[in-house]
């Protein structure tokens, strides 16, 4: 016998789901759904609360696109503008924010209690490279197995960068174990 004979079976819904609307988007034109509005003209000048026929024929009027700019408010306030020059100037505004944000990175120099001599020069120039482009260095002294008997010589080796790095960098995190590891984190001036 077939499952779906005689209404047993699996029930499908006619319903389509409604696509989800993002946060950040605005309503224009037919898609503001206040009865009435609070709108300006493109000169900035208040046409007052009208209903929202009237505001798109204003709109229209004028040629350009009704912009509801404050959703929240009581009556919504809408504007009488260029609606893709808003557009545009919205996204222009949001990548001058993003390329006036300043990331501060965290770099790893990692070093071991018998590094030689030379070795510890060429780590410490790198650590003033990363300093000099304004980011903060986290020096790591790893131990292995018998080594960390020597966490005495590896407290004297940060304590040499950090002399040796002062005068353009601040000891942010003094040096602390964790684990089989002593760090501490160097920042610019």
């Amino acid at each position: 016998m077939n499952s779906y004979e005689g209404g047993v079976g699996i029930a499908l819904t006619t319903r389509t789901m409604r696509p989800t609307r993002s946060a950040d988007r605005t309503n224009i034109n037919q898609d503001i759904r206040a009865r009435q509005v609070r709108v300006i003209d493109p000169e900035g000048t208040q046409l007052g609360v009208i209903p929202i026929e009237q505001a798109l024929a204003a709109a229209a009027e004028f040629g350009l696109d009704l912009v509801e700019v404050s959703p929240n408010a009581d009556p919504p306030v809408c504007k009488i503008m260029d609606y893709g020059r808003f557009r545009y100037e919205q996204t222009k505004k949001k990548h001058e924010a993003k390329k006036k944000q300043a990331s501060v990175k965290l770099k790893e120099i990692k070093v071991r209690p018998k590094t030689g001599e030379h070795d510890l020069q060429v780590k410490t120039g790198r650590i003033k490279e990363f300093i000099s482009k304004k980011d903060k260095v986290k020096v790591t002294v790893m131990f292995r197995g018998r080594e960390i008997a020597l966490s005495q010589m590896g407290m004297e080796l940060l304590q040499k960068i950090a002399t040796e790095t002062q005068e353009i960098a601040v000891v942010e995190q003094m040096p602390k174990f964790e684990s089989r590891t002593l760090f501490m984190v160097l920042a610019p001036k």
